[in-house]
């Protein structure tokens, strides 16, 4: 399995304990065919516990994969800080599906990455705007994201995010699967 288990723990251990909307991350990928039917396996098992596993771009060899809840997206959309932001970013709908593939439409004619990326990821607003109006500058402070707003509470989220991670890497090397690892 090309993209193994423990990458997707490893790396979206939040979004699979259900504290973050959606994480990304970049495997390899020799053979595109073999990705995608890896993919509709995870989202045949991984599906019915609300989390979805989509391919977001190819490039030498690597594939960005989204992982993410549909349901929380939805949710997170709901917030006018939020709708905002898509719609001074050319989004030109607040359903969570076709935002998706405006964001895939972005990321595969560009090479740099859309800076309303954080909303998909369940990043505060206020981040995300402060990214895009600071052009990734001046953060008050950087942990899983660069922060704008509030950094005590983002630091509290931070370490959430890596305490959920350590726990799940350690239930996964004993045994635990994935399915009973999401919440």
């Amino acid at each position: 399995m090309q993209m193994q288990e423990l990458l997707l723990i490893e790396k979206c251990a939040p979004t699979l304990a259900g504290l973050k909307t959606g994480s990304m991350f970049s495997c390899k990928c020799g053979d595109v065919n073999v990705l995608f039917n890896e993919i509709t396996t995870l989202n045949e098992r991984l599906g019915s516990k609300g989390v979805k596993v989509v391919p977001i771009k190819f490039w030498q060899s690597r594939a960005l994969i989204y992982v993410y809840r549909p349901e929380r997206l939805q949710k997170d959309f709901e917030s006018e800080e939020i709708r905002e932001i898509l719609s001074q970013r050319c989004y030109h709908s607040v359903k969570p599906s076709e935002c998706l593939e405006t964001l895939i439409g972005k990321l595969r004619s560009s090479k740099e990455f859309p800076h309303e990326i954080g909303v998909f990821l369940g990043y505060p607003p206020e981040d995300v705007k402060g990214f895009i109006e600071n052009n990734a500058r001046k953060e008050k402070y950087t942990g899983h994201w660069k922060v704008y707003g509030d950094v005590e509470k983002s630091k509290s989220t931070f370490e959430k995010f890596n305490k959920c991670t350590r726990i799940y890497k350690d239930r996964y090397s004993r045994g635990t699967s994935i399915e009973k690892l999401i919440v």
